[in-house]
Parts: C-alpha cells; structure tokens; sequence
C-alpha cells in the first residue's frame, strides 16, 4: 500500500533535515539483498552515525531539489538504499566496507559538498581516514620528538648512574 500525500510530505521533510545537516550522500543498488544482511548493514550504520535507509526516489529527489545535492537526482533510479551522513567519510565507508563483503550491494554514485562522485570516486573518499584517526596520526607525529628527547635524558641518566657506581 502506498503513502498518502501527508506521508509522503512527512518523508519529504524527515529526508530534508537530514540532507541540510549532511556533507556525504551514498547510493547503492540492494537488489537481491536478504533482510539479515540488511539488518547488520543497518546496525553498522547505526554504530557509524549514518542515516540509512531505502526511500522511494521521487520523494529523495524532492529533498535533494535546490541543496548542493541536486547533481545526484539523475542517478536516482532503481531500488536504491540512501546513505547520509554529517561526517563526510563515513556514509561512504559504511556503504563500500558492506560492499566488500557482500555482492549484492552495489555502490552506484554519491556527492560529497555538492561534487558529484562516481562509484570509484566513493571508494576513495571511504578510504580516506576518519577525523579521529587523522586527529590520532597528528598527536602521534607531535608527541614523537618529545618521547625520543625524554628516552635520550633517561638513557643519559642511567649512563651516569653506572658510571658512578
């Protein structure tokens, strides 16, 4: 059975908060995909912070309609499942790490602050690493000097102590 009218307007405003707030929108073909697989895709988009979900075209392409994700309604056909996400690497990693395991979910296209990005170009903005991880390489670099001038000191220290002894 299909949506009324004020249905499809309450999906058409749910989808619309959503888009304003996102930097990322992945789309993937699931056809053939059992529900189990679904649900543990969904769970992982759940954990990653993603709104995922499968959306009647249409109403996504009323969402997306004058945001800089209008570039992404001409790859809107087919049974789709939507990935959105704030953070910008993490619709598309949730999307391509499934993807990788599992044969039915197809990645087809996503957009990325208005730039249009084809199957190859999700796959390299999933592999790019996260904030936090990028935030943890950085304190890592930093603290290195730091930790190899106090390594030295004590090396030094205990140097003398035996020298003395």
């Amino acid at each position: 059975m299909g949506l009324n009218l004020e249905e499809k307007k309450a999906v058409v405003a749910d989808v619309s908060a959503k888009i304003a707030a996102a930097q990322t929108i992945v789309v993937a073909e699931y056809a053939g995909m059992p529900v189990a697989h679904l649900t543990r895709l969904r769970a992982q988009a759940r954990a990653s912070g993603v709104y995922l979900r499968v959306l009647k075209n249409t109403l996504v392409r009323r969402a997306v309609q004058d945001t800089v994700f209008a570039g992404l309604a001409k790859e809107m056909t087919g049974p789709l499942i939507y990935s959105i996400s704030e953070d910008p690497v993490a619709a598309a990693r949730v999307l391509n790490d499934f993807a990788k395991t599992n044969d039915k979910l197809v990645l087809k296209a996503g957009s990325y602050s208005g730039q249009f990005l084809d199957k190859a170009g999700v796959q390299a903005l999933a592999s790019i690493p996260s904030r936090n991880e990028l935030l943890a390489q950085l304190l890592g670099i930093m603290q290195a000097p730091v930790t190899g001038f106090a390594c030295a000191l004590a090396a030094l220290a205990k140097q003398r102590e035996e020298a003395v002894a």
